[in-house]
């Protein structure tokens, strides 16, 4: 992967791009909201930690450690939250999506789902990948159960597995989609994106 390439992916609902530190203010409506932040690793719910989040994920990409989008809506325009590959292997064809979060208006409208077939799709498709990764906090039921619905396979739990905000460790629930998967997912759960 190309950490020093403007990856834009886009289909009928959603508009991926790179995240940026000048998205500031698109995005204070949608993350300043403390319940978008519950079960996140770092909280980006004000002017001091937006900041921090944009910059760290500008800096991330640099290092080439996490390539951030920023996630718009596309009926309106509206940047509505973010998300990222991270543990990218490229020797072992694998990397994980997450550090995902949405405004909480735009939770459960479907774009998330949107994102994720952008994702996945640029991952199996143009990367050649074989395996995709998604993790969660054990205690985020909301989350599990979307990446249920997208026919992610729940593989486990690794307890205490990361620090997350405020000291708690957290469990992580892992999931993952493989390459021998995708062609199905790609007719049954995204078919729309390819209308």
């Amino acid at each position: 992967m190309n950490f020093s390439q403007s990856i834009v992916l886009e289909n009928n609902r959603v508009r991926l791009r790179p995240l940026d530190t000048a998205d500031f203010e698109a995005l204070k409506p949608a993350a300043f909201d403390p319940a978008v932040w519950q079960f996140t690793l770092s909280r980006a719910d004000d002017a001091v930690s937006l900041a921090d989040y944009l910059a760290t994920a500008v800096l991330d990409r640099e290092a080439g450690r996490r390539y951030a989008f920023a996630i718009i809506d596309r009926a309106t325009g509206q940047l509505v939250g973010s998300t990222s590959y991270y543990n990218i292997v490229p020797a072992d064809q694998r990397l994980s999506i997450g550090y995902t979060w949405l405004g909480r208006e735009f939770q459960g409208s479907g774009l998330n789902r949107a994102a994720k077939h952008l994702l996945l799709s640029y991952a199996f498709d143009h990367l050649g990948y074989e395996r995709v990764e998604l993790e969660t906090d054990a205690r985020n039921q909301q989350s599990q159960q979307a990446m249920r619905r997208m026919g992610a396979t729940e593989e486990g739990t690794l307890r205490r597995h990361r620090l997350t905000q405020g000291g708690i460790r957290r469990d992580t629930v892992i999931f993952s989609i493989i390459r021998p998967e995708w062609e199905g997912l790609r007719q049954s759960v995204f078919r729309e994106y390819y209308a």
